[in-house]
């Protein structure tokens, strides 16, 4: 307890506790704009933490993860246009209660949803996360291998459809986390005589140039889709009162309860993310809604406007941001791709996340896990306050505008990380390469996870097979290494299993 207090009294020094609330603010806004979603925002703030204190930039960003989630089922409910991906399934029950009248119940059931799954994550947070690093610190170098293995293989193993493009994603990743210093010859590889890609790529330019100058181009390709298109507008539905009626919260406990543990445990899994989750908690409500709820009493068709529909999803979606810190925070792997951007917001502080942050910088590392609840708590009653304003506000802003700007902000963090006209060229070619994969289909989470893990991979197994004399029999050695041993038996499974359902799922059943 006297270690929370610590978190506490860093969190509500006066302006840490303001740019927590700026973030929030801010990530209602960015996440309400069509088009716009969590890692763009979290590309859109870095430059800003340069200048910052390690407790106001992390608040800040904390804020922006937070509200960002919620932000998203605005468009989605008023005009089933999504502000971020995770908001797809809500537009279609929200949707329709908005188109019936009833905007105002949908867009109350959102918010009060999110802030109940976030706040369940945030405990989440609070409980697992120093257990998990504490239970870390026993690792050396074989189960860090271990470890990292796993993490590839939970998100390669996790991809629904082409399973070759996650793989090809994910050796890209490797590819670029070669770049640099080896320290197994002592020589620089495929630097080609550049002296800025010795020490490896630039980190902070890299993930800002993938996720930030990706959106980029891809919202320019939207809007030269629009106009060859010559799409009108709809109008926007009356929003009327926010109040939940007491029969429907009532009604939603079981909904809430089921989707926010969806989310909990998904969010833990590095790479699983929030689609996941969102999608599994959306199937287990349809499955009791229409057995409980459709075709009695009025009630309207499963798709058609049920408030179950916009209470899983959104629960869901907001238990995983909290959780998927988890895996981030304890051992260094990020959870999901947001996740993955915060590891570049630490190390612009000369932070490492890992179990080491909670012994190197415990008053922060307590700080972040005290944010997500406190900014889980506060983020409801200024959504209520805001949600109105946000929908006449964000459906007057151009496309056009929002490319500039993210492009502007973008290319300003990348060149403030190192002063260097090079951190530009990296990204604008990491976005360049990142919208080129997004055409092909090619997934980016296994590229990101691959760059942020690669090294760590390497260096480790470099390290384990000089300690053992080259036996690879170290890393499945029971007596010596059991953690690894599970760790890698755990990566196997992560890997077989999906195929292994797929080929179940299409065996031909027997009569």
């Amino acid at each position: 307890m006297d270690i929370l207090a610590i978190g506490f009294a860093t969190l509500f020094e006066p302006t840490t506790l303001l740019m927590l609330m700026v973030g929030v603010v801010a990530g209602l806004v960015i996440g309400s704009i069509p088009g716009l979603n969590d890692n763009i925002a979290f590309a859109v703030f870095i430059p800003f933490s340069f200048s910052m204190g390690a407790e106001h930039a992390l608040a800040l960003m904390v804020g922006v993860y937070c509200a960002t989630a919620i932000g998203g089922a605005i468009p989605a409910i008023m005009v089933r246009v999504p502000g971020t991906a995770s908001a797809m399934l809500t537009g279609i029950d929200g949707n329709a209660m908005a188109r019936r009248g009833e905007a105002g119940t949908a867009l109350s059931l959102s918010i009060t949803s999110s802030v109940v799954g976030g706040i369940a994550s945030a405990v989440v947070l609070v409980f697992f996360a120093p257990l998990l690093a504490q239970f870390a610190l026993r690792f050396g170098y074989v189960e860090n291998f271990a470890l990292g293995v796993l993490g590839m293989a939970s998100v390669v193993g996790m991809l629904s459809g082409n399973v070759v493009k996650g793989l090809v994603s994910a050796a890209l990743g490797l590819l670029v986390a070669t770049i640099g210093f080896s320290l197994e010859t002592g020589f620089p590889r495929f630097t080609f005589g550049e002296a800025n890609l010795i020490e490896g790529v630039p980190f902070v330019p890299l993930l800002v140039g993938l996720f930030g100058m990706t959106a980029v181009f891809e919202l320019l390709d939207e809007i030269a889709r629009e106009r060859r298109a010559g799409g009108g507008t709809e109008g926007l539905p009356v929003i009327g009162s926010l109040k939940l009626p007491r029969e429907l919260v009532r009604r939603m406990v079981p909904t809430w309860a089921k989707s926010a543990a969806i989310g909990n445990v998904i969010g833990v899994i590095p790479g699983a993310g929030a689609l996941m989750a969102i999608y599994l908690s959306y199937d287990q409500a349809a499955r009791r809604y229409r057995a409980r709820y459709e075709g009695r009493d009025g009630a309207p068709d499963w798709g058609r406007g049920a408030p179950e529909g916009v209470a899983a999803p959104e629960a869901a979606n907001n238990a995983v941001v909290a959780s998927s810190m988890v895996p981030l925070l304890s051992l260094g792997i990020p959870g999901n791709s947001v996740s993955a951007l915060f590891i570049a917001a630490l190390a612009i502080q000369g932070m490492v996340p890992g179990p080491l942050l909670f012994i190197q910088h415990k008053d922060i590392a307590w700080m972040i896990i005290v944010g997500f609840l406190i900014a889980n708590i506060v983020m409801g009653p200024v959504a209520y306050l805001m949600v109105k304003t946000l929908t006449r506000l964000v459906f007057s802003i151009s496309k056009e505008a929002m490319a500039g700007a993210i492009a502007l902000l973008c290319l300003t963090g990348a060149y403030a990380d190192g002063n260097s006209m090079f951190n530009i060229w990296v990204a604008l070619v990491a976005g360049t390469a990142g919208y080129a994969m997004h055409k092909v289909n090619i997934p980016l989470a296994p590229a990101i996870l691959a760059i942020i893990l690669g090294q760590r991979i390497e260096d480790s197994l470099i390290n384990s097979l000089t300690i053992s004399n080259g036996d690879w029999f170290v890393f499945i050695d029971p007596v010596g290494h059991p953690i690894s041993l599970g760790l890698l038996a755990v990566a196997a499974l992560f890997m077989v299993g999906p195929t292994l359902s797929r080929l179940r799922a299409r065996r031909p059943r027997t009569a």
